[in-house]
């Protein structure tokens, strides 16, 4: 089955599916997290407490632990790589939402609107610590290499959008270069750890996988926040447009803009607080001039090319579910 073919079959239990060849140690990965970030410290306790229910779908310990059994072996130690590669994500994601001063996330409370932005900014860098503690009380010097690369990736990405002040001069280039560095850098790093654990002669072939598929990944949220409500993403939609974060649906349709459609944009980009209708006519612009379908075209660009990352690799039933988490990554409805 292509990956065009896959992108038409139902994508709603998708995931679990996918996860069906290494569900066993997944359902550890989270008493795998909790043990590596526990302290004695009633404030990490709390915090640790609303983390547990905000756990994600746990994407990245999934391909991951596909990545390591990919020649149809078990490993150990992959599970505590798992838990890290997931810490290593909750730390970005503390992190970037006290930045954003985001309010909401999956439908709960950030760190910051429950507990306050120092404490988001600390238990960030607390995670994270823990995470690489782990990787040195293993002694696994390789996976510390992978995931430290990639969070220094992900850390100077921030810091470049941050430094962007005109956010509508913002290219297609700069766009790609950010998401690399912010998304497509820990899944590559992710897949990368868990060929060391299971499959060290893949390894060089499942970071580009998992790099080519963070591509693809960001795409596709990206442009949920164009189309999907709140109930479905767990966060606003166009919230991008709220925070005057310019992703690829913008950038596209911005030359085909007609004056009076670049000036609508230009007030939304000038208001400190946009309305909802302001969002509203900004995503029915890029609509109407092909952002949207320009960004899907890419978004399948890069689910191509991780395709291809796979060829070659051993059939098995591991490799079956990455190639089938390409189409849940580009057509998942949140």
């Amino acid at each position: 089955m292509t990956i065009i073919e896959r992108l038409r079959a139902p994508v709603a239990s998708a995931l679990l599916e996918i996860q069906t060849p290494v569900r066993e140690q997944l359902a550890n990965v989270p008493t795998e997290m909790w043990r590596i970030v526990k302290a004695d410290a009633p404030i990490i306790a709390a915090v640790n407490a609303h983390l547990m229910g905000m756990k994600g779908k746990m994407l990245r310990p999934t391909l991951l632990l596909l990545s390591s059994a990919l020649e149809d072996r078990t490993v150990p130690m992959a599970t505590a790589m798992a838990a890290v590669a997931e810490l290593v994500h909750l730390a970005s994601v503390v992190h970037d939402d006290s930045v954003d001063h985001s309010n909401v996330r999956r439908g709960q409370p950030t760190i910051n609107a429950l507990f306050s932005h120092q404490i988001a900014v600390i238990m960030g860098d607390y995670l994270y610590s823990r995470a690489l503690a782990e990787l040195v009380r293993l002694e696994q010097i390789e996976p510390l290499r992978a995931f430290t690369s990639a969070s220094n990736e992900m850390t100077l990405g921030e810091m470049r959008q941050l430094a962007s002040y005109d956010a509508l001069s913002f290219s297609e280039t700069d766009y790609f270069a950010l998401n690399r560095a912010k998304t497509a850098s820990l899944l590559g790093a992710s897949c990368e750890v868990g060929a060391i654990c299971g499959a060290p002669r893949h390894r060089a072939a499942l970071r580009r996988y998992g790099e080519q598929l963070g591509m693809a990944f960001q795409l596709a949220d990206d442009l949920l926040d164009y189309t999907e409500t709140e109930s479905v993403t767990g966060k606003p939609s166009g919230n991008d447009l709220r925070e005057h974060k310019v992703t690829l649906p913008l950038i596209a349709a911005l030359p085909a803009m007609s004056p009076a459609q670049r000036s609508v944009v230009n007030a939304l980009f000038a208001s400190p607080v946009p309305a909802d209708t302001e969002i509203a006519e900004v995503v029915q612009i890029v609509t109407e001039c092909g952002g949207l379908d320009y960004a899907r075209r890419k978004g399948e660009e890069f689910a191509q090319e991780a395709e291809e990352a796979l060829a070659g690799l051993p059939a098995s039933e591991a490799r079956q579910a990455l190639a089938d988490a390409i189409a849940y990554v580009l057509d998942r409805r949140s």
